[in-house]
């Protein structure tokens, strides 16, 4: 009988106790998408967040990057196994965007232009956990990595971040989204090892 979960590999000498399981460390940043990569004008891009009883709440690209931000500086992995350590991005934290809303959701269901959505707790977007985030490493961030802007949710594998967001659904009982629906995990932690549904 095994003492082992799963997929535990322990760890080599000198790998860095910032990786989860199953992760190496990428030097570059892949460009990994679902379908093809849209293009907002600035002046059409929009975000908003629904909520269950039907009220929505809408910024601007003008109105968003006016908000107070932050630039947090974390490390993001990816479900196909790449981590990358201490990036920096600026961004809106969904605590300000959330201050106005009112809600008795627990969960979410993240829209993006071109039609990609994913799920998560609620819970996992607040308290200093999430952000739009629309610039990485100094720069704007690029179509190719979800600019104008993308959900960043870094304690998640980094499906989770949804790239082109355009707005939130608030909702009283789960609800899949695309990678989800096609056998992903429905959480996702990289240090649980959650890549698919059986994990």
């Amino acid at each position: 009988m095994s003492t082992f979960t799963r997929g535990f590999r322990g760890r080599r000498r000198g790998e860095d106790d910032r990786l989860p399981p199953g992760q190496y460390l990428a030097e570059d940043f892949p460009v990994l998408s679902a379908g093809p990569t849209p293009h907002v004008p600035l002046d059409r891009w929009e975000f908003t967040i629904d909520t269950e009883a039907g009220q929505t709440h809408r910024w601007t690209w003008r109105e968003l990057t006016a908000l107070p931000y932050e630039e947090p500086a974390v490390d993001i992995h990816c479900v196909t196994s790449w981590s990358k350590l201490g990036t920096t991005w600026r961004g809106v934290s969904l605590d300000v965007l959330f201050e106005d809303v009112e809600t008795t959701a627990d969960y979410a269901l993240v829209h993006s232009y071109g039609g990609y959505t994913t799920n998560l707790p609620l819970d996992d977007l607040l308290d200093g956990k999430a952000w739009i985030a629309y610039r990485y490493e100094g720069e704007d961030l690029t179509p190719s990595h979800g600019g104008p802007a993308r959900l960043l949710v870094p304690h998640l594998y980094f499906w989770k971040s949804a790239k082109w967001v355009r707005g939130i659904r608030l909702l009283t009982e789960d609800w899949p989204g695309f990678w989800e629906t096609a056998g992903y995990h429905n959480y996702g932690d990289p240090w649980r090892e959650q890549r698919y549904a059986d994990d």
